[in-house]
């Protein structure tokens, strides 16, 4: 089916309505799949992965499953990782690069595409607004009225501390960290670290420090490894 005009606007982060009868079932589809995502305990990964990519509406087919159901989750390490419970308005919005991790309680209103780039951890409750509304009242008109938005794109290798909120529109750079519940209301620069209400910059982030290896974190990885712990 071809995407109304109403819907392109609402994409492209123009003023459009958002209780036509095309984007309310769009909702209804994405609630769906996110109650089945949001209420299956105990799922395998591969499941996980499958519950999630109903959400984004996602027809990509995952790799044939492995021998194991340890090989099996091998197999699928690349893949992003979201915990339950989870919000989003339509799921389709959604692009989650490869290692991304997801904790639990996020919000993302997807009115408008939001992009997470590479290795991007989210910490719980984070929050992505997408969309916005008319400050006008006889404009905004409660759900009779139109609504408007951003895309939010964030780029590889962020973190985004718990409860921070993402306002429409805002672009945080690759490698930067927003501190917990700080509200991000303009651009972040790469590598930068910022926190507050409104987030402002700290510091630089610090790099090439390698202190998985320094720490012996990493020698005590690979020696449960070669153990088969």
């Amino acid at each position: 089916m071809s995407t109304s005009e109403n819907s392109a606007r609402a994409l492209r982060g123009e003023m459009y309505y958002a209780f036509t009868p095309e984007l309310v079932a769009a909702r209804r589809r994405c609630a769906e799949a996110r109650h089945i995502f949001n209420n299956t305990a105990f799922a395998s990964r591969r499941k996980q992965i499958e519950m999630w990519n109903e959400i984004t509406n996602d027809k990509t087919p995952l790799p044939p499953p492995a021998t194991s159901e340890a090989e099996d989750e091998a197999l699928l390490s690349s893949y992003p990782w979201v915990e339950a419970p989870f919000y989003a308005d339509y799921g389709t919005n959604i692009h989650l690069g490869s290692n991304v991790y997801i904790n639990t309680s996020c919000t993302m209103i997807d009115t408008c595409p939001i992009y997470i780039g590479a290795r991007t951890l989210f910490a719980p409750n984070v929050h992505l607004y997408s969309g916005t509304h008319p400050l006008d009242p006889e404009v905004r008109n409660g759900t009779a009225g139109p609504e408007m938005g951003g895309e939010i794109r964030i780029g590889e290798d962020c973190w985004l501390g718990g409860g921070c909120i993402v306002l429409p529109g805002i672009t945080i750079g690759r490698g930067s960290t927003v501190g917990a519940g700080s509200v991000v209301t303009k651009d972040v620069p790469e590598y930068t670290v910022v926190a507050g209400n409104p987030a402002s910059v700290i510091k630089q982030v610090p790099r090439r420090t390698d202190e998985a290896r320094t720490s012996g974190a990493l020698a005590a990885l690979e020696r449960d490894q070669a153990a088969g712990k």
